[in-house]
């Protein structure tokens, strides 16, 4: 299984469309196999849940997300969590102890350019 982390350094982007790329963690049963992370290839309408898929994706967790991305994520079999804040390695380890739930938030203030809900 991989999950990708919206990142902007160590932290969760609030918006994943405008992070500074993607931190990926391979799990195998609750161990962590490898991390890496990838730029982000630049935010266009629909593009990032198929470049996401296209790496094997099976998770995306973001502090931020509009409702046509959590669509297109669900449309392409990714299993979406938002609402999220925090270091990521802390957030992944949330994730494995089965303790990080999605809030379901939609950003809807594209103008914000990253900082959704301010």
């Amino acid at each position: 299984m991989k999950i990708a982390i919206a990142s902007d350094g160590n932290f969760v982007s609030q918006h994943f469309g405008h992070c500074e790329g993607f931190t990926i963690y391979e799990i195998e049963g609750k161990q962590i196999i490898t991390k890496n992370f990838i730029e982000n290839p630049g935010h266009r309408p629909g593009y990032l849940p198929q470049f996401l898929k296209d790496l094997g994706v099976n998770v995306i967790i973001a502090g931020g997300m509009g409702d046509s991305a959590q669509k297109l994520f669900a449309e392409n079999g990714i299993e979406v969590i938002v609402g999220v804040s925090g270091i990521c390695d802390d957030v992944i380890q949330q994730y494995l102890k089965d303790e990080l739930k999605s809030t379901g938030s939609i950003c809807k203030e594209h103008r914000y350019e990253g900082r959704c809900g301010d």
